[in-house]
């Protein structure tokens, strides 16, 4: 359990780190602004549309009587969103970094370089890069997909539908979103997917105590694009730390400590 709070603490680090290189913290904004306005917009359609695409879905019920047809479809409809919702907070992360790619990797070298030691570079082209990246995140996608849809089903329980499957949700949540932010200072380090969550598998309450706040707080309007540019300062403390703690063969062994830059 003590793990949790570690895994917080990088994500804190991280905002302290652009906190501390404000020239940083504005060139890691852009692409979480972009995408947000694409994003919104998605999600205001869906909030518009959702009654429709259930009542279309739902046919059978056009004969039910009151209150067991509004009941349903009003059920159904909130479901849908905030089925929209939780892909929205996972495919956030993932859509931004690879929109801001070569943002991205810049930070991510900057916070390897101010905190000492090798600075990975991945030596590929950037075309190549980006198709790694969308490669991976397709495929994470088709996961947190699979996930999504066992827990849309498991929603309709009764009573653990209200309580145990959103905890899980937002466990997925923050797992995949620690795998996508990490994923930018780990590929620089020749790491694929495989490899990278086998890694943060090893130190799971780790990887969740970074990303379920992360995932919480991305919930909150505009809080995602702000806290973007720290979030990969963070994963990429974090990568840095699991990456030597992996190396050293003891998995059990707290990250190593670092200390931040006084420029």
């Amino acid at each position: 359990m003590r793990d949790l709070g570690v895994g917080f603490g990088y994500l804190i680090k991280g905002q302290r780190w652009v906190g501390r290189h404000g020239r940083w913290f504005g060139f890691g904004l852009l692409p979480g602004l972009v995408t947000l306005v694409l994003y919104a917009a998605a999600l205001v359609g869906l909030g518009h549309g959702a009654d429709n695409l259930v009542s279309w879905a739902t046919p059978f019920a056009d004969d039910w009587s009151s209150p067991w047809l509004g009941l349903l479809r009003n059920t159904l409809t909130v479901l849908v969103f905030a089925l929209g919702l939780f892909l929205a907070v996972i495919t956030f992360t993932a859509v931004t970094l690879l929109v801001g790619q070569p943002f991205y990797e810049s930070l991510s070298e900057q916070v390897d370089r101010t905190e000492g030691g090798e600075v990975p570079e991945s030596g590929l082209p950037l075309w190549r890069d980006l198709w790694i990246s969308a490669r991976d995140s397709v495929r994470i996608l088709v996961r947190v997909g699979l996930y999504s849809v066992l827990l849309f089903a498991l929603g309709f329980i009764p009573v653990v539908g209200q309580t145990v499957v959103p905890v899980i949700g937002f466990c997925v949540t923050g797992y995949f979103l620690a795998e996508e932010l990490t994923a930018v200072a780990l590929q620089r380090r020749g790491m694929v997917l495989k490899d990278r969550l086998v890694l943060l598998r090893g130190r799971r309450m780790l990887t969740l105590g970074f990303g379920v706040p992360l995932g919480l707080a991305f919930l909150v309007p505009f809080v995602a694009v702000f806290l973007m540019p720290g979030a990969v300062a963070g994963a990429t403390l974090l990568a840095r730390d699991l990456v030597a703690s992996d190396e050293d063969g003891d998995d059990d062994a707290d990250p190593a400590p670092y200390t931040l830059d006084k420029d």
